[in-house]
């Protein structure tokens, strides 16, 4: 299974369907967030069938061992055991679906959930403290391999990547670059201007080894 880095794989289905067919729709923007792409993985199965993988809403590879996505559904479920996760951040305040939390226990893997508000009002304000508390979470490679996720892994997800590609010394316009391709048309002044601020002085001691993507 190929993933590419800071591309969310809808995106690059729908560049794949409309290179394969010339009659096909061509794509807006902010087509994830219109309708969900539901990627088939060939899995091959020793009956000779293949097993459909379907991927969260905005999966993506971030770098390695670290993912990023929306809220996984049980239909995610076969797909994320291909990830071989060993912790998942969640980035919603609401209690996790008991559906969710038995597959973390049946597969060994752990929950940190940091509850961020969702809020659609351009100004809302992020918690400073607890983006850099989930830094920490994913900074340790003993927490590798991890996916991060909010409901539609655009804003919430979207700034918490943005201040790890800070750390990873990424250029501003770099980091915007990506958010925005996340949050395409629901991109928010509020969230880019969050990540410009942020202060990553308390965090530099903090390895990035893993890291593969410097921007």
């Amino acid at each position: 299974m190929k993933v590419e880095m800071g591309r969310p794989i809808g995106e690059i289905a729908a560049a794949e369907e409309v290179e394969s067919d010339s009659e096909s729709e061509s794509e807006s923007e902010d087509a994830p967030e219109r309708r969900r792409r539901r990627i088939a993985v060939a899995a091959g199965g020793g009956d000779g069938e293949e097993e459909l993988l379907v991927p969260p809403l905005n999966f993506a590879m971030v770098d390695n061992g670290v993912f990023r996505s929306g809220f996984p559904d049980t239909s995610n479920f076969k797909f994320l055991t291909t990830l071989g996760l060993r912790s998942i951040i969640c980035l919603c305040p609401e209690a996790y679906p008991e559906a969710n939390e038995e597959f973390l226990k049946s597969n060994g893997i752990r929950l940190f959930q940091f509850g961020i508000e969702g809020c659609k009002e351009p100004f809302v304000n992020i918690p400073d403290e607890t983006i850099r508390e989930a830094l920490e979470v994913v900074l340790d490679v003993r927490n590798h391999p991890i996916l991060i996720h909010c409901k539609r892994g655009k804003h919430r997800t979207g700034c918490l990547v943005g201040c790890l590609r800070k750390l990873q010394r990424w250029c501003l316009s770099s980091v915007f670059d990506e958010y925005q391709r996340f949050a395409a048309a629901k991109a928010r002044v509020s969230d880019q201007r969050f990540m410009e601020k942020f202060d990553i002085s308390s965090l530099k001691h903090l390895s990035t080894s893993f890291s593969c993507s410097k921007r």
